[in-house]
């Protein structure tokens, strides 16, 4: 086998166990319904370029009918290259809408500087694409966050937040009007990285946060590369666990009912009665 035809076997192999990865995901958790409008949140990364180009050819054999709108949200940060998303997407002719909300002066002026932007802006971009979803008419919203997205945001909640939780793959809004999905939830973030070098996709940098160092997110991101490297398979596992949760190994009172659990040789509880001094 020559070099050309190795290299576009190795794409076509990793290309197919995309799709079929996004496929299972949509399936699992009922992503996409037939008659649907999915607003694709396109952000100019590649995660996004993968999760568009991945719905793109799951359309034209699904046994479903479903809509495509890509967003892109234009946050008005400095030197943003204005013209990539509408060539790229004018070439896919695909319907598409460039949203423009200036977050990027909110952020600048609340957040001091050197300070985290990510959560700020996050929160800003998120309404205003809630916002716009009901606009346009789409019952989804996907987003492009991987499964090392969704085991890193495990990790950020338990050291930082002190709470047990990450990105569901499907996710119904605090409003109630939104559903948001995650396609890509079963996929490598390694896998995407080759699938976007090698679709050459006109990747756009995020100059906001991405210059920052030294973030939360970064810290477990070279955490879990870390044992990975020493425990190969480690990152899927824990990815796996995320499913496989039981909640009477845990402590929290809410999902499990720890005060009345008994065994069957104690003697059963007696009636709760005022005790008063005699």
């Amino acid at each position: 086998m020559t070099t050309v035809n190795r290299a576009q076997y190795d794409f076509n192999k990793l290309q197919k166990r995309l799709r079929r990865q996004v496929g299972e995901a949509i399936v699992d958790f009922n992503m996409i319904e037939d008659g649907d409008r999915v607003m694709v949140c396109l952000s100019g990364g590649k995660d996004s370029y993968t999760m568009l180009d991945i719905l793109i050819s799951l359309q034209r054999s699904a046994p479903i009918q479903f809509e495509l709108i890509a967003v892109n949200l234009d946050q008005k940060q400095p030197g943003f290259p204005e013209h990539v998303l509408p060539e790229y997407l004018d070439a896919l002719g695909i319907e598409y809408y460039i949203l423009e909300r200036d977050t990027y002066s909110v952020v600048k002026r609340v957040i001091p500087e050197g300070k985290t932007t990510c959560g700020l802006c996050s929160r800003l971009r998120r309404g205003s694409l809630y916002g716009f979803a009901e606009e346009i008419g789409a019952q989804k919203i996907a987003l492009g966050h991987h499964r090392d997205d969704i085991v890193e945001t495990l990790f950020l909640n338990m050291f930082f937040q002190g709470s047990l939780k990450a990105m569901p793959p499907k996710l119904l809004s605090d409003d109630g009007k939104n559903v948001v999905i995650r396609p890509l939830a079963y996929c490598k973030e390694r896998d995407i990285e080759r699938f976007a070098e090698a679709k050459g996709f006109p990747i756009i940098p995020c100059n906001l946060c991405g210059s920052q160092e030294n973030l939360q997110r970064g810290q477990v991101k070279l955490m879990l590369k870390e044992w990975e490297r020493q425990y190969p398979g480690r990152v899927e596992t824990i990815f796996k666990a995320i499913g496989n949760v039981g909640p009477s190994q845990l402590a929290d009172r809410s999902l499990f009912d720890f005060e009345s659990l008994r065994g069957s040789n104690q003697p059963k509880p007696l009636s709760k009665i005022r005790m008063v001094n005699l």
